[in-house]
């Protein structure tokens, strides 16, 4: 946990900052390019279609080549597209770019948490899960008033997005650079492990392997079509719908409702993401303490719904920000148990592919969160139906998890 989780941390905090800080920078973009809000929710969106069509592909290479090389080269791409943004010109372009943006991240959340299954024995991983995941509203507690305030920022031909694009990106190609030396891709090889360390380790992970497995091991097609898979998707998809929906949007909704500066919209943008780090660790350590998975997954999505429904009703910046908190706090809370409760039944070649099955088809909730706003936003200039819309698809999550949690080998793992 302490050699690996902080850099492991870091790396996700620089690649979720990238993906989200789009946020921020459409609120010059939109005057100065003419971009209109189903536009901007489409570009938001379309990160994922990228995520999705490469994600597959993208987790079984890291299968065969290893951990090491191929994050340090997604971060780099990642890094040099991130930074690219500056070129954008209309529509067309801001689509591109964020395509490829999400093709070149798409193997690094599945790798990562296949990664984790190889280093974290079963019961403890809901709680390293959490505390990774942790890097989601982190990302936003540190890059929401850093991106606030490079808006301001104008000089050598560049206007303020187009220096946030470019100073956030180049973290991420300084740190794929560092990943191969970092970063060992077995247990065996931790030198820093004493002898008995890695041998009850070695001995836990062994134990893992041999259960059971819900998904059969050897059967790349068998994990594609398995109903288990997909079902499991369908409770991530509205993690992805409430995570990307909301925070793509945060930005946009307080400035809409106060009529903050920018730097103070990034500064009241950091309370929601306050709420869901202590969220996320509390429940992610719950879970692993009692053993279970189910209604730890569930439970949060229904208070999820609930948050977002009041903050489509809600008329001050107070009650908004409030409840899409709870929404958002609630919503990423799941996924410890979650990702604890769907890899205790994989492993194999099914854990890849399982992983990034899950992984890629959820996060086409990362375009609908998006694009539903969006879509409610251009045909009546408010926020309410696409974040009950959003409520919905969190509910439904909830609903699900109770289902699929029942499986054999799942109810209390």
């Amino acid at each position: 946990m302490w050699r690996l989780m902080p850099f492991l941390f870091l790396l996700y905090i620089v690649a979720y900052l990238d993906r989200i800080n789009v946020s921020f920078a459409v609120l010059q973009m939109r005057g100065q390019l003419g971009l209109g809000d189903r536009v901007y929710g489409r570009a938001a969106g379309i990160f994922f279609a990228g995520y999705f069509l490469f994600q597959l592909p993208s987790n079984l290479v890291v299968e065969k080549v290893g951990v090491r090389r191929w994050i340090s080269a997604l971060m780099i791409a990642w890094g040099l597209i991130s930074c690219s943004m500056i070129f954008i010109r209309g529509p067309v372009s801001f689509y591109s770019i964020r395509f490829l943006l999400g093709a070149a991240e798409a193997g690094f959340f599945p790798g990562i948490i296949l990664y984790m299954k190889r280093w974290f024995p079963s019961r403890a991983r809901a709680r390293a899960v959490a505390w990774f995941m942790t890097a989601n509203p982190l990302a936003g507690i540190v890059g929401s008033p850093i991106s606030g305030a490079l808006l301001n920022l104008h000089g050598k031909g560049l206007a303020g997005w187009q220096w946030m694009f470019l100073m956030e990106g180049i973290p991420a190609i300084l740190l794929g650079g560092t990943v191969f030396s970092v970063l060992l891709d077995k247990p065996e090889e931790a030198h820093w492990l004493a002898g008995d360390e890695k041998t009850w380790l070695l001995q836990q992970l062994e134990i893992d392997r041999q259960t059971g497995s819900a998904v059969p091991q050897d059967s790349l097609w068998s994990v594609i079509f398995s109903p288990r898979i997909w079902l499991l998707s369908l409770v991530y998809f509205g993690v992805s719908t409430t995570m990307y929906g909301v925070t793509l949007w945060l930005p946009s909704v307080i400035r809409s409702f106060s009529g903050l500066s920018y730097f103070r919209t990034g500064i009241v943008a950091i309370l929601p993401f306050l709420a869901t780090v202590l969220a996320m660790v509390m429940v992610g350590a719950r879970s692993d303490r009692v053993g279970e998975r189910r209604w730890h997954t569930a439970i949060p999505a229904f208070a999820a719904a609930s948050g977002l429904a009041l903050a489509a009703y809600g008329t001050s910046t107070i009650v908004v920000v409030s409840g899409l908190s709870l929404g958002l706090a609630c919503a990423e809370s799941m996924v410890g148990p979650f990702w604890a409760m769907a890899t205790s039944s994989m492993a194999g070649i099914s854990a890849a592919a399982g992983i990034a099955m899950i992984n890629s088809l959820a996060n086409l909730g990362g375009y609908f969160g998006p694009d539903i706003i969006g879509l409610f936003r251009s045909q009546n200039g408010g926020f309410k139906g696409g974040l009950l819309a959003i409520a919905a698809t969190v509910a439904l999550s909830g609903m699900v998890a109770l289902v699929v949690g029942r499986k054999p080998g799942c109810s209390k793992t």
